[in-house]
């Protein structure tokens, strides 16, 4: 099931020389409509500026373009104020760059239905109308002076100004919805009244726009005159529950044994076991290539939570197309006869299972292993995805020597809901002391349990000690690295030690930031980081009690002492 809608558009040039609207309609299929959505929107070229009509038609075609081409896991929101920066610097650059185009801007209004919400961006006096049980909103404010005769002159467009400032929308989409972005010329020409009446007259998208249109020419717009509109008929399920629906039916399958073939795989020899999940080198049938088949154990076969957080872990790590991280080969669900999902195989194990083999890292081999790794996780930042769960048993490391981040199971993204069944938020030695306190793990954490991944491959030991599940640890200063190996240089010893802060603001603020330390090494070594007093590191409410308490006593032996 995916979203079900009709659409309609026009834009007439009226008594002007030239149409300067431009209308967008963007409507993909299949996947890409129930991951991206579908788009509609309305650009009004600024009147009296040369290349009004071009700097309408750039904007929509870059920001429908760029959008689409956006990380799947990026929330709509954030992606197309990401691109409509990038469309207004682009705007700005042209018109500084071609004398007879200074000054080309345009107003903006933009729709995105997707799943089951509607999303709205808008620039400008173009406006977007919700017409929803019989009631006609308008969801959008003019951006013109609040004066009788400044009324026609903006305050904001795209390619106006350097800072773009935006207006968003954002609610609930229902059946039988619709929707209309519209030009000045439309609805400075028609009133409410009237846009009700057309929408009680048409069910017809098409036939609304072309009568909306047509009819603000007949009562004397002076104005290009441009509508498109768009009719909800059936909601389609968010991203994720998508996926989550059509694999509703698939079940974990038993315990596999060498030579058991699955579907299209049979399994060599099982890898690793954890409480709640199972992984199997396999071989493709008919293609002979190795791949590893991830799946649960069957005591959770009818744990719909447990089965949704796989379906999770898929579909994150089908978005992160990075050498860093293992890549999903593509099995569809309608194909599978049981719960599971394919990765990519490499030979190698993982930074654990070195260490657990007495493997002895070098200070050169930690500093690569951590540019390596800092270079995989600032490829999940910036998909929004956040691992929650870094440590040398996340990390695997080939024959070639390439890293990869292993194991999405608890990651956790901004543009996606939360599964509930995500009970475990990582290994208490590896996580932030502010996760202890509840906060929400975000990129600072991540970089947190990077560090002591680092500090463990060289002392085997943790920065404040070994930490018990449901223990509740506090956290003083961290020792250094050089205790346990007097030879680990200062440069790398403070890069570490400035990761594994307690206090977030002490990070730091980006994997990329953590990577350049690293790739300078001692060329550009950063200052250890400032030890905390011990007044700031207590609460200082009790510093005052005891200030008090000593100053009593002080007393009390002054009297005592002129008594005797």
């Amino acid at each position: 099931m995916s979203l079900k809608f009709s659409t309609g558009q026009s834009s007439l040039k009226g008594p002007r020389p030239r149409n300067e609207d431009y209308v967008g309609l963007v409507t993909p299929a299949r996947e890409q409509l129930s991951v991206k959505g579908a788009i509609i929107a309305v650009a009004d070229g600024v009147s009296g500026n040369a290349g009004g009509g071009e700097a309408a038609e750039m904007t929509i075609r870059t920001v429908t373009t760029d959008y689409y081409a956006t990380p799947d896991t990026w929330e709509p929101l954030i992606a197309l104020d990401k691109v409509l920066t990038a469309a207004n610097r682009w705007l700005i650059a042209q018109a500084n760059a071609n004398r007879d185009m200074a000054g080309m801007a345009t107003t903006l209004s933009l729709l995105l239905l997707r799943g089951q919400r509607y999303y709205g961006a808008h620039v400008g006096d173009t406006r977007i109308y919700l017409y929803r049980g019989g009631m006609l909103q308008q969801l959008t404010t003019d951006h013109v002076w609040d004066r009788p005769d400044m009324r026609h002159v903006l305050k904001r467009a795209v390619g106006l100004d350097q800072h773009l400032s935006v207006d968003f929308i954002e609610g609930e989409l229902k059946a039988g919805d619709v929707f209309i972005v519209m030009s000045d010329g439309v609805w400075g020409a028609l009133d409410e009244k009237n846009i009700q009446k057309a929408l009680t007259l048409y069910d017809d998208p098409a036939l609304l726009c072309n009568y909306l249109t047509r009819t603000a020419l007949e009562k004397g717009s002076q104005d290009n005159c441009s509508a498109v509109a768009i009719r909800v008929v059936e909601l389609g399920p968010d991203t994720l529950s998508e996926l989550i629906a059509s694999g509703r039916n698939l079940k974990a399958p038993e315990k596999l044994n060498v030579g058991d073939v699955l579907d299209d795989f049979e399994v060599v020899e099982p890898l690793h076991e954890s409480r709640a999940s199972l992984l199997y080198k396999v071989r493709h049938v008919q293609t002979r290539q190795m791949f590893v088949l991830k799946t649960l154990q069957p005591l959770f076969a009818e744990d719909k939570d447990t089965c949704a957080a796989l379906l999770n872990e898929e579909w994150l790590a089908k978005r992160v197309v990075s050498q860093y991280v293992p890549q999903v080969f593509p099995v569809s669900v309608e194909r599978r006869s049981k719960l599971y999902f394919i990765l990519s195989w490499h030979e190698g194990a993982t930074l654990q299972e070195r260490l657990d083999n007495g493997h002895h890292f070098t200070m050169a081999g930690v500093a690569k292993i951590g540019i390596d790794m800092m270079r995989g996780i600032g490829a999940l930042h910036r998909l929004n995805i956040i691992h929650r769960d870094i440590k040398p048993a996340n990390v695997h490391q080939a024959s070639d020597q390439r890293l990869r981040i292993l194991d999405l199971g608890i990651a956790i993204s901004s543009g996606i809901g939360k599964i509930e069944a995500m009970q475990n938020p990582g290994t208490p030695s590896f996580m932030a002391p502010e996760l202890f306190a509840g906060e929400v793990a975000n990129a600072s954490t991540d970089i947190y349990a990077a560090g002591v991944t680092l500090y463990h491959l060289l002392t085997r030991k943790y920065p404040y000690g070994e930490i018990e599940p449901f223990q509740h640890p506090k956290f003083g200063e961290p020792i250094p690295p050089s205790r346990y190996r007097p030879d680990t240089p200062y440069w790398l010893e403070n890069i570490i030690l400035k990761a594994v802060s307690r206090n977030p603001e002490s990070r730091f603020e980006t994997a990329e930031e953590m990577l350049l330390a690293l790739e300078y090494g001692e060329l550009k070594p950063i200052l250890a980081p400032a030890r905390t007093p011990l007044v700031a590191r207590a609460r200082f409410l009790k510093w005052q009690w005891i200030a008090i308490f000593s100053l009593f006593l002080n007393f009390l032996l002054i009297y005592l002492l002129i008594i005797v």
